[in-house]
């Protein structure tokens, strides 16, 4: 059945407000070729969408002839505001943005381990009103927080899990009873592979997994452009995955013994002292592990910016950097031959510091454990894909609320 005139004007004016998202400020003539609606239709859409606040003149184009024809409209960046929270064991990080996604303030508070609940909630929560002050922002609109753990797919609420915080959990009624905002809560791997896929390693890609190394370990599932967190919420939770060279089996409330025993920062320090290499972590919070891969990247690739070179150094950096890769390739083969995924990115901290190097010889392995063809990359975002995946989420959902078709 046709639609009806005020369901066209909903479907024409929503189109015309992703174009303007994805395009930027375009003139009416620019809408009504991208569109291919008629003059007077886009006419009438332009008006709509400034009287309800959604877009405004931003400019004027090249063009030689002037008037209304030349006028740039642009989506109404500070129509709304969101927040992105990175939550972690050790703090967290805030980005504050329009609703274009431009970051207008950005900040990170340190939560020791001895803190109590409240007061690390305090924290928590003031950080992210200072930042949105900050930023001119009256109020949040949405608020997207990434966090290790499981989600619960039900009802989208951080479940509670051994080993983690119970400040974590309280987080986020917290920020829903403070904040006049909408609260997202997504697994922090989740968003990594979003953020990845979107801006970052995967961006040709609509089937992948993402590997985590960062402090800890997880994975993230993409098939066919979609996003699987499972029945529970837990797919990826790679570092329960038994393999072999570790001296226990994982249970069900301690992951020592699975995967993450293998390839947790913990783990890939102990490996890297066996083989000599040492380093000192770049930032405050940086993962030991990271800074770690990216000394012997260094050594390996120019063997002058290490602080002592030597044949010995370069030769421990080398068995460090084989050593883990051998340890990435069990778990990713696992991944590999259950998903077929055709393509693994080495995410976080870790995975981007080790670059190429690293991926390559995590691929020379896969190739020679696995029958299926499989493509490794190293992650283009690290530990900040966290943060970004989180804004695009808020963003995503933003937009959704604002840009639905209004009764009329």
């Amino acid at each position: 059945m046709p639609a009806s005139p005020s369901t066209a004007r909903a479907i024409n004016d929503r189109v015309a407000l992703r174009l303007l998202q994805q395009e930027g400020p375009l003139t009416a003539g620019q809408l009504k070729q991208l569109t291919g609606l008629s003059r007077p239709t886009v006419a009438d859409l332009v008006e709509r969408l400034t009287a309800a606040g959604l877009i405004e003149v931003v400019g004027e184009s090249g063009e030689q002839r002037r008037g209304p024809n030349a006028r740039l409209y642009g989506i109404v960046a500070d129509r709304a505001h969101l927040a992105a929270l990175d939550v972690r064991t050790e703090g967290v990080s805030v980005v504050v943005s329009d609703l274009l996604g431009r970051e207008l303030a950005r900040a990170s508070v340190p939560i020791a381990d001895d803190t109590g609940t409240g007061p690390a909630v305090e924290q928590a929560v003031t950080l992210v009103e200072r930042a949105a002050k900050e930023a001119g922002a009256e109020r949040l609109h949405t608020v997207g927080v990434g966090a290790p753990g499981l989600i619960d797919p039900a009802t989208g609420e951080l479940r509670d899990s051994s080993g983690l915080p119970e400040w974590h959990r309280r987080l986020v009624a917290a920020l829903q009873e403070r904040l006049p905002a909408r609260v997202i809560v997504e697994n922090e791997t989740n968003l990594a592979a979003l953020a990845e896929q979107r801006d970052g390693a995967a961006r040709d890609r609509d089937t992948f997994v993402l590997l985590w190394l960062g402090h800890g370990t997880g994975a993230a599932v993409v098939l066919d452009g979609r996003l699987r967190r499972g029945a529970s919420g837990g797919t990826g939770e790679i570092g329960f995955l038994p393999v072999p060279g570790t001296s226990t089996l994982p249970s069900a409330t301690d992951c020592e013994g699975g995967f993450h025993s293998l390839a947790g920062s913990a783990a890939i320090a102990e490996l890297a002292a066996g083989h000599g290499v040492v380093a000192t972590a770049v930032s405050p919070g940086e993962p030991e592990a990271a800074a770690l891969v990216r000394q012997a990247v260094a050594t390996l690739s120019s063997p002058s910016a290490s602080p002592s070179p030597s044949p010995s150094a370069s030769s421990g950096a080398d068995r460090f950097l084989s050593a883990l890769a051998d340890r990435l390739a069990i778990g990713a083969a696992s991944v590999v031959a259950v998903l077929d995924p055709g393509c693994v990115v080495l995410g976080g901290e870790v995975g981007q510091v080790g670059g190429e190097v690293l991926a390559a010889r995590v691929g020379e392995r896969l190739a020679r454990m696995s029958p299926l063809p499989v493509e490794v990359r190293a992650s283009a975002l690290g530990g900040g894909a966290v943060l970004r995946g989180a804004l695009l989420t808020a963003r995503e959902s933003a937009q959704d609320d604002l840009f639905a078709p209004r009764s009329r």
